[in-house]
């Protein structure tokens, strides 16, 4: 809000004229906030519909790409047009292309090479959404109201999709025979952490005092959305996040008394559209008939649009009376302060409930450890796995120290984890991933990796506290406690100090960590720099929300979810104090330069990650061409084709696996057996690659070469039921041959 909308109400024709054009050019940057915001939004949500889960090579590879272009373009573009000036989070920027480079290293020392590369990939498209995110935040850092919104919008999207395939199962997902919620992404817990990402952002737009009040209203039907696909997901790691996300944005933003407006009418709404899909067998069960789920889908939909109707009637009203109802600032004060003395007393109230009940305090918090702990945990799979404990994610993590241990300063490479857990794991159940970020990079690098990610974390936390002011609100809460007890210690100045105590305690909303008086404090009473923080504040508590999520499931290695926290983490980093913006050169800088000899650097380095990205795909292309050759009896191309695989990809052994199978239908068993040989060379922890090799040894009757080569394949995975039935099947004894008839017996039985 500009201070011009404060003035007195009688001012000279020059101020007049001024409100005017401080109105027009604040309707003109709000319109490009909404267009931006909705541009980022639709981009998000089409990159968690393209790459789903992250596991399908083509989608993810062409939208790796498609970021690391888009990142070089950013970052060129604020090497060139960008004002002079320190470059704001630059140690993060650099320690995450670290972390992007020990990635790629990583192959070379990787038990499964291939999946290291993709992993590799990865990380490099994330490395660029960090790294645009960072320079955009420079380029224009007053559009931060776009990205907030974006995320909104991208929330929103994704999970109303997922509502709508449970609304038109015929149309959308016939096949889908599951009661959780998952698509787009495949996966329930992705479903649930995108509705916890955008509960803050939907949060601030329907709090905010500036902006449309159509849009403030349309948040609260928003929230019900979000929060009816959180609770369908089952998800309890996204349920818990998005709770202790909320209770952190409360905590920080001085908005509270609009934003528990806001959130209790959405949520409300929402908790009802949830239980009324809890009630409905055919939604939240598995395996109800298609048929079934066609009926109960359209009532659910008929539902959901009278539902979202009324919210969105509420959510005007909610707006209109926020605009018109002026709480006086002491009321402000006092309920800020019982909101967070509600969240404060939550897990007191945990206690009491721990001690109440019939375990006692103690044997409740050894049960609890015990089932977070055990290997041996599972859940069920329906609405009432949101009020237990028990888990599977002890067991892979058990795994993962084990396979960390094993290497203890470089890990098993980039994604080893999945093919070295086979060698300690007893569960037949395919794990790619630890289902946890820190385990994770454990198991993947080591010591090394864990050492590099925490002083990531460091550095990217000093930029960001830096962006939102952490140093003064520290040293303004530091003044307002000297003054309280200076107030203590001197009864005769009370009332000057109570004075005080309203006026840094108080603000927007009243009370605490964000006060709208102190942020004025920080950024020097600019009512545009205030709002900023409120929005950065939110940038904060999403990214936060994601890496809490993270700390307990493989989200990393989801695109949909990961690259909106990314991209509010690189902006955090980037804008840098806020009373120093950087902003566009004026004039522009000299292209013949250092400027632009770093900007033709990295475009030179991004058509190199865009080519290194491609190899993969092209390995896996060419190898579908020698399978369809093969197949059409063409085996020169094939043979052709799977060779490119194999140089395309020289660390995959899937392409020798392809030549080991035409050269035996061409009738070169030796060859065959020799490009099997190649791939365990290639990749010796793998336990597939023996296992290969020792099958096809027994069916060319090698029978002591393939129990030698199956004993490695069982060292590597030991409860491999392929392995061990062809192991069993080598250890047998040999039948003994069957005399042939003489030719006098087969005459007579030919004559009977």
């Amino acid at each position: 809000m500009s201070s011009l909308a404060t003035a007195p109400r009688r001012i000279g024709p020059r101020l007049r004229a001024a409100a005017a054009a401080g109105t027009r050019g604040a309707r003109r940057s709000f319109s490009a906030d909404r267009a931006l915001g909705l541009l980022i939004g639709a981009v998000l949500a089409l990159i968690a519909f393209v790459t789903t889960g992250g596991v399908n090579l083509a989608p993810n590879t062409w939208t790796e790409i498609a970021i690391v272009f888009a990142g070089a373009g950013l970052g060129i573009a604020a090497l060139l047009l960008s004002a002079p000036g320190r470059i704001w989070g630059a140690a993060a920027l650099l320690l995450f292309a670290a972390l992007a480079a020990l990635t790629t290293l990583s192959i070379s020392w990787s038990v499964q090479p291939a999946d290291s590369w993709v992993e590799a990939n990865r990380t490099i498209s994330y490395l660029a959404a960090f790294g645009g995110a960072l320079a955009l935040s420079r380029l224009i850092p007053m559009r931060w109201s776009a990205l907030v919104g974006g995320i909104g919008i991208a929330a929103t999207i994704v999970c109303g999709y997922a509502l709508l395939v449970k609304v038109f199962p015929g149309t959308l997902d016939p096949s889908e025979v599951l009661g959780r919620l998952r698509a787009p992404f495949d996966y329930w817990n992705a479903v649930g952490l995108m509705a916890a990402l955008g509960l803050p952002a939907l949060l601030w737009a329907g709090s905010r005092r500036d902006g449309s009040g159509a849009l403030r209203a349309l948040a609260v039907p928003a929230i019900a959305v979000l929060v009816i696909a959180l609770l369908l997901s089952y998800s309890r790691g996204a349920l818990l996040v998005a709770v202790l996300g909320l209770a952190l944005w409360f905590a920080i933003v001085p908005l509270r008394l609009r934003g528990a407006l806001v959130l209790s009418v959405g949520a409300a709404g929402g908790a009802v559209g949830a239980a009324w899909a809890f009630a409905t067998h055919a939604i939240t069960h598995d395996q109800a008939s298609l048929s079934s789920r066609i009926a109960a889908g359209h009532g659910f939909g008929l539902m959901l649009v009278l539902l979202l109707a009324f919210l969105t009637l509420a959510g005007f009203a909610a707006a209109a009376g926020m605009d018109r109802v002026e709480v006086a600032a002491q009321t402000r004060r006092r309920v800020g302060i019982a909101l967070l003395a509600v969240i404060a007393c939550l897990p007191f109230a945990g206690v009491a409930a721990m001690a109440a009940s019939s375990r006692g305090l103690t044997g409740e918090v050894s049960h609890i450890w015990s089932s977070l702990t055990s290997t041996k945990g599972g859940v069920n799979d329906n609405a009432s796995r949101l009020v237990q404990v028990s888990n599977s994610r002890g067991r892979y993590w058990s795994e993962s120290l084990k396979v960390g241990e094993h290497a203890l300063l470089k890990g098993s490479g980039a994604a080893g984890y999945g093919t070295a857990r086979l060698r300690y794991s007893v569960d037949k159940r395919i794990a790619e991933h630890a289902h946890s970020y820190v385990f994770e990079t454990f198991a993947d690098f080591g010591l090394v990796g864990l050492a590099l990610s925490a002083a990531l974390l460091a550095a990217w936390a000093i930029a960001a506290g830096r962006a939102i002011g952490a140093r003064n609100r520290l040293g303004s809460w530091l003044r307002w406690v000297r003054r309280q007890a200076a107030r203590a210690r001197n009864r005769a100045s009370d009332g000057a100090g109570d004075s005080e105590g309203v006026r840094d305690a108080g603000g927007v909303d009243g009370v605490g960590v964000g006060s709208a008086s102190a942020a004025r404090a920080i950024v020097g009473g600019d009512e545009a720099l205030v709002a900023e923080r409120i929005g950065l504040l939110t940038l904060l508590v999403v990214v936060l929300t994601f890496g809490l999520h993270s700390m307990i499931d493989w989200t990393w290695f989801v695109p949909g979810v990961a690259l909106p926290a990314l991209v509010c983490a690189g902006w955090l980093a980037g804008r840098g104090p806020l009373a120093r913006p950087t902003g566009l050169a004026s004039p522009r800088p000299d292209l013949i330069s250092g400027r632009g000899a770093a900007a033709a650097l990295l475009a030179a380095v991004a058509l190199v990650c865009a080519w290194t990205i491609w190899q993969p795909l092209r390995s896996a292309n060419a190898a579908d061409g020698a399978i369809s050759a093969l197949s059409r009896g063409d085996t020169r191309a094939a043979l052709a084709d799977a060779r490119s695989a194999a140089a395309r990809n020289p660390v995959d052994v899937e392409p020798l696996w392809d030549l080991s199978a035409i050269y035996g239908a061409i009738g070169d068993p030796g060859t065959a057996q020799a490009e099997l040989a190649r791939a365990v060379r290639l990749q010796p922890a793998n336990p597939a690659t023996w296992l290969q090799l020792g099958e096809y040894d027994l069916q060319l009757g090698r029978r002591r070469e393939a129990i030698a080569v199956l004993q490695a394949a069982l060292y590597l995975d030991p409860y491999s039921p392929e392995a061990l039935s062809a192991a069993a099947q080598a250890s047998a004894p040999v039948p003994a041959p069957v005399p042939a008839p003489s030719v006098g017996a087969r005459a007579r039985r030919h004559a009977r």
